[in-house]
């Protein structure tokens, strides 16, 4: 920046750039996902091992994302983007060039270590770059390749998997990295306020590298990561490997807590969180990572585990509330932010976010159309828009200077967190109330029921006229329709658990500041 304060290059320009990246890191997420089986086959593993290459990249991008914030302030804004950027592309290089699933897992590491800083990173800039009467336009761009990108993941990922192969859902990332860091060089400056606070944390004569932060850090927000993403898989407590995730998560944390408290330069502001906006900033961006990263996981689930769908099909329905958000996020970042409060967008969002998982839970079924589920995804993500950028945009107005950076580490943590959560739980749910479900349902077909034995006659006589085994046929589409009857009904509760849930984030919107948003800026607000 200029010392009048302005950049030297288009700031809406900048945003594009740094945003490329940060794209590409959040797709990353979600578009191996589709592809385990085709990774297990080619490097001759079962899926279950091929799962460590997604539970990997999370813990790893969960690790770095809280410290990113601390690396973001003490190296540059601007240099720790483009480490991050260089060591996320050549790691995607040698992902798609991996041959054995250790080599696989162990560059998935590395690429969640690098894609960990961009998106804190670029926060932090945004809210640097532009006053807070323009954040909102801003994020809106941010939030395209925020919210987008999961969203077609799983349909880009299925069709480069059937279409080529699984190598090349990762180094569609090399040209994509290779641009952004010539460009980030090429048209990227640091603000003078971010300097500043470097200068002044590093040039201090008590400064000195937190590595009891770090290490307490690592160590608790891995195994929490763990904790959540395998959790489903080991049956939870039943396991003496995930109970032991959970209590050294939570000892580490707790320690991390006190320990950063106390620290004149932490590895994690952990103090940042009693700012009250800030906090409700924070839980609401959790609940926003749990509903929509949750709903991701769920609705390809139903459309093809239950109703027959293709990946691609259902990566479809998935991907026009995707397009929606396109128009939608302009929209609220250009015209709602300036003219209706934000935390008023925020209530207003919570509420249509409701409502949407409340229709799901209304009319998901056996007979649902391919219609429905487009147009049950497009309700959803209408809501989700009024969420993402007014929860940014009051996020930074109360905070200290110079904190831009590590409020981005946690409020990116935080919906990172939500979303793993929010996978974990629905996906626990979901497997415990089948059973119940199926156990409920079961008792209607018995010897007893002369409605269940008239279905299980005209069944039987179908598939004897076919040459087959008429009872055991007819008995197994019975219980086959009885298991996704079970499946459907499951959903149908996480869809209004889920609303519940998101009705009882509303009573926190109110500790968000009220702002005025056709205030304009003091000059140096850009910095706070």
């Amino acid at each position: 920046m200029s010392e009048a304060g302005r950049p030297a290059v288009n700031p809406w320009l900048v945003t594009v750039v740094i945003s490329m990246a940060t794209f590409m890191e959040v797709l990353d997420t979600s578009v191996a996902n589709v592809s385990l089986s085709h990774i297990a086959g080619g490097l001759a593993s079962s899926v279950d091992e091929a799962n460590w290459v997604l539970t990997t990249y999370l813990v790893a991008n969960a690790i770095m994302m809280p410290i990113s914030g601390w690396f973001g302030t003490v190296i540059g804004l601007k240099r720790f983007f483009m480490i991050c950027v260089a060591l996320f592309t050549v790691s995607s290089l040698l992902c798609g060039l991996a041959t054995s699933l250790d080599e696989l897992i162990f560059f998935r590491i590395l690429q969640g270590v690098g894609g960990a800083g961009m998106a804190p990173v670029v926060q932090a800039m945004l809210a640097d770059l532009f006053p807070p009467e323009k954040r909102g336009s801003a994020f809106a761009v941010y939030g395209l390749a925020v919210v987008f990108a999961p969203a077609i993941g799983p349909t880009l990922g299925g069709w480069i998997t059937d279409n080529y192969s699984w190598h090349w859902i990762f180094l569609i990332n090399i040209p994509v990295g290779i641009v952004s860091l010539v460009l980030t060089a090429a048209l990227v400056t640091e603000s003078s306020a971010a300097r500043e606070a470097r200068e002044k944390i590093v040039k201090s004569p008590d400064f000195r590298v937190d590595w009891q932060g770090f290490a307490l850090t690592v160590v608790g927000i891995g195994c929490l990561e763990m904790f959540v993403d395998r959790g489903q898989r080991e049956d939870w407590f039943s396991s003496n490997f995930i109970t032991t995730m959970a209590i050294v998560s939570a000892v580490s944390l707790i320690t991390l807590v006190v320990w950063e408290l106390g620290q004149r330069d932490p590895m994690v502001d952990v103090r940042l969180l009693k700012v009250p906006s800030f906090a409700a900033a924070v839980i609401s961006m959790f609940a926003l990572g749990f509903v929509l990263f949750g709903s991701t996981a769920l609705l390809p689930q139903v459309l093809q585990g239950l109703l027959g769908y293709t990946s691609e099909q259902s990566g479809m329905a998935l991907t026009a509330g995707g397009i929606i958000m396109v128009f939608m996020m302009p929209a609220v970042g250009g015209f709602f932010i300036r003219k209706v409060q934000a935390r008023y967008l925020v209530i207003a969002g919570l509420l249509m976010e409701a409502a949407s998982l409340f229709h799901m839970g209304r009319t998901f079924s056996m007979e649902l159309t391919f219609s429905d589920a487009v147009w049950a995804r497009i309700y959803q993500t209408v809501g989700l828009a009024f969420l993402f950028i007014p929860i940014m945009q009051s996020a930074y107005l109360q905070l200290p200077p110079g904190k831009n950076s590590n409020a981005s580490a946690l409020i990116n943590l935080a919906r990172n967190l939500g979303g793993s959560v929010g996978i974990a739980i629905s996906s626990t749910f979901i497997a415990q109330r089948s059973q119940f479900h199926q156990s409920r349902l079961v008792e209607h077909v018995s010897a007893y029921d002369p409605t269940a034995q008239s279905v299980i006659q005209q069944l039987s006589a179908t598939f004897s006229s076919h040459g087959g085994n008429g009872q055991e046929q007819a008995l197994g589409s019975i219980y086959s329709m009885v298991l996704q009857q079970a499946g459907m009904l499951s959903y149908v509760e996480v869809f209004y658990l889920m609303a519940i849930g998101i009705l009882l984030i509303v009573p926190l919107t109110f500790l968000l500041p009220k702002n005025n948003p056709n205030a304009k800026a003091d000059p140096g607000a850009a910095a706070h």
